[in-house]
């Protein structure tokens, strides 16, 4: 079902873009504010306070890291576990999942926990981490890690999963094929995460990117179905950029479209883009567009279009026809962040694809033994952001996930109907997966007794004005995309972001996070983050905590 395309579905997978608009005060434009704070030292918020461990036990203790003991990082990254655990109660079950756990440094622990997951298929939620929401950050190009502010452990306990089995340090041969058979591997995990830390019968949420839109909502289903509330109280769900649908609607059907808009910056010929129109005509792609991209949508299912990799010529796969023209013009193109241009910055999380670059000697961070000692990880392990095994096993093709999509056989339907609480975001500077290919997805399926969103998303969104206290990791505040909500299920944007939204637009993402726990009602209010405390004087205004 997917093609070479759904193969670039790689989170965090390519470079998070460029140098920082706050570098310099040019013509004399204000400067962010940038709170002292004592050097080395990770940012803690002073309503923020040291408390004793309710997750330390004897079941538990095999996993503690030394917050101190993390290569390269020059601070105490603070509580955290990491390690492998099986994926069922079987004592013969040999394959397991490797995690990192952070505790919430909330001064009182909040009875919740919120799992984070990469996509790929087969890319570890390291990356995610590493490079979006995790407590420090090591972005591309960077020189060294730095502590997050908008750490997602700042607001909840949180977990990063490299799963399915066969995808970073996580242990065992794949041997699933379709989503079902993830989900039901996963809480067979999770059950036993559970109760080695505690946390029987807190509430769960299960967030993630990419690919991870397949996971997430068969994950969430399968926690629905299991009716434990002791180990699977789940509460809601949030995915970014996300495959749900169909690979051509999302990718194929709203490619020129998207290209056509941000011409002034890709830059293509007249030439080529006259001959690809009349291939969008020829394919079907333009009626189908002014068919069924309409808010409210025709209520009827919409029809499924060839998949451009099942012709011979292959003379229908837009996306990479366009792909390769754009490559052309800028050779650095990077189809998670539009604005990107030469030279690739090299990553420490190393190459998935030809535009990830990797200077001869280079180290992956997470492919060295000190890093894998300090984590509990199995030492020697051939750790790949995302892998060259078949996560999808049993002789198939990577990639060969046999689920048709949550948006279409009724999985996501049925978790925003028992959640009320699923949240959809998107990058608008995302190629890959961009947001009128996920809301076309939407479009198409039927929730809470009506199908797809009455009103294209137009309601502003507001990210808090707010201090900063690194400027190694900074956060834009103000109007920040536009976001709508319908019947328990909220769609946003983020216009600055690309595929990885949390490491482009981490204020957006903060939001979005106190939303999906029930801190903030929307994405329309002007509060401070809930974490920050007094006022702040942003763009003359003063908001209160």
């Amino acid at each position: 079902m997917r093609s070479s395309v759904v193969s670039l579905l790689l989170c965090a997978s390519v470079a998070l873009a460029g140098s920082s608009p706050h570098k310099h005060s040019v013509f004399q434009k204000r400067k962010p504010t940038i709170e002292k704070r004592v050097p080395t030292q990770p940012f803690q918020h002073p309503a923020l306070e040291k408390r004793a461990s309710s997750f330390l036990n004897d079941k538990s203790k095999q996993f503690a890291v030394n917050g101190t003991g993390i290569p390269e990082v020059p601070f105490d990254i603070g509580e955290s576990y990491a390690g492998l655990l099986p994926i069922s109660d079987d004592p013969d079950e040999s394959r397991q999942l490797f995690f990192w756990f952070f505790p919430s440094t909330q001064a009182e622990t909040p009875k919740e926990v919120v799992i984070w997951l990469n996509g790929g298929p087969g890319c570890s939620s390291l990356s995610g981490l590493l490079t979006e929401n995790g407590p420090f950050l090591w972005e591309a190009g960077t020189l060294s890690p730095v502590a997050n502010p908008y750490s997602w452990t700042n607001l909840t306990n949180m977990i990063w999963v490299e799963q399915p089995v066969g995808v970073g340090y996580s242990q065992g041969t794949p041997n699933i094929t379709n989503e079902i058979e993830l989900a039901a591997e996963f809480r067979g995990f999770w059950k036993n995460f559970m109760s080695t830390f505690g946390m029987e019968s807190w509430d769960v949420y299960v967030t993630g990117e990419s690919y991870a839109g397949f996971y997430v909502p068969y994950i969430a289903d399968s926690f629905i179905g299991a009716n434990d509330t002791t180990y699977y109280n789940l509460k809601g769900i949030s995915i970014n950029d996300p495959i749900i649908g169909d690979e051509t609607n999302q990718q194929q059907v709203v490619g020129l479209p998207y290209v056509e808009y941000w011409q002034n910056l890709i830059d293509l010929n007249e030439t080529f883009l006259n001959d690809i129109r009349e291939k969008q005509a020829s394919c079907n792609y333009s009626s189908y567009l002014d068919t069924y991209f309409q808010f409210p949508p025709p209520q009827e299912a919409f029809p499924v279009l060839p998949a451009p990799s099942r012709a011979n010529d292959y003379s229908c796969d837009q996306f990479d026809n366009l792909y390769s023209a754009i490559l052309e013009v800028n050779p650095c193109f990077n189809i998670y962040h539009i604005t990107e241009t030469c030279p690739h910055p090299f990553s420490q999380l190393g190459i998935v694809n030809s535009g990830d670059y990797q200077p001869p000697g280079a180290e992956v961070y997470f492919n060295r033994t000190d890093v894998q000692e300090a984590l509990h990880a199995v030492v020697g392990t051939n750790w790949q952001q995302c892998t060259d095994v078949n996560v999808f096993g049993n002789g198939t093709a990577r990639g060969s996930d046999s689920s048709p999509g949550p948006a279409i056989d009724g999985t996501l339907a049925r978790v925003i109907e028992f959640t009320n609480n699923t949240l959809i975001g998107s990058g608008d500077l995302d190629f890959l997966l961009s947001t009128n290919g996920t809301l076309l997805a939407v479009q198409n399926m039927t929730w809470n007794g009506l199908q797809g969103l009455q009103a294209y998303p137009s309601t502003p969104l507001y990210a808090p004005y707010h201090p900063e206290y690194n400027g190694g990791a900074l956060a834009g505040s103000g109007i920040q995309g536009v976001w709508s909500t319908e019947r328990g299920l909220t769609f946003y944007t983020a216009h600055l972001a690309g595929h990885e939204l949390p490491g482009y637009t981490p204020g957006v993402a903060y939001r979005m996070l106190e939303i999906l726990l029930g801190r903030v009602d929307n994405f329309s209010n002007t509060s401070s983050f809930t974490t920050q405390t007094g006022n702040y004087t942003g763009n003359s205004t003063i908001y209160k905590a």
